[in-house]
């Protein structure tokens, strides 16, 4: 029986990761096993920072409702604890968006936490 080799797919999935390590430096785009290599790597470090950077908005979101508030005279905890017990339901994301564009709907909802 004949040798059967296997050319076609072989190339297919070198060019796929060559196609897909395009934009990295030196070797890691043009040879194969070292773009495999870098790939694996990407692909990694691009998985764990997905989930990052939901941790990173957060931290954000935080900063800037604290600012806002210390222009307000209130530090972000006992804002965020006034707000709770007064029933406001608004998130953080909302909370940063609203300090940031809209200062002085956010001193009404400062006020509003305060009185209750």
């Amino acid at each position: 029986m004949t040798r059967s080799r296997n050319i076609k797919s072989g190339h297919l999935k070198h060019k796929t990761v060559l196609k897909l390590t395009k934009g990295h430096a030196g070797r890691r785009h043009k040879t194969y096993k070292v773009a495999r290599e870098s790939l694996t790597h990407a692909q990694h470090y691009a998985f764990v920072h997905r989930r990052k950077k939901k941790g990173d908005f957060r931290r954000l979101w935080i900063t800037r409702i604290n600012a806002a508030c210390r222009l307000n005279d209130m530090s972000y905890s006992v804002f965020i604890d006034t707000i709770n017990k007064a029933g406001i339901n608004i998130n953080r994301k909302m909370l940063a968006d609203i300090a940031v564009n809209e200062p002085s709907t956010f001193k009404e909802i400062v006020e509003t936490a305060r009185n209750a």
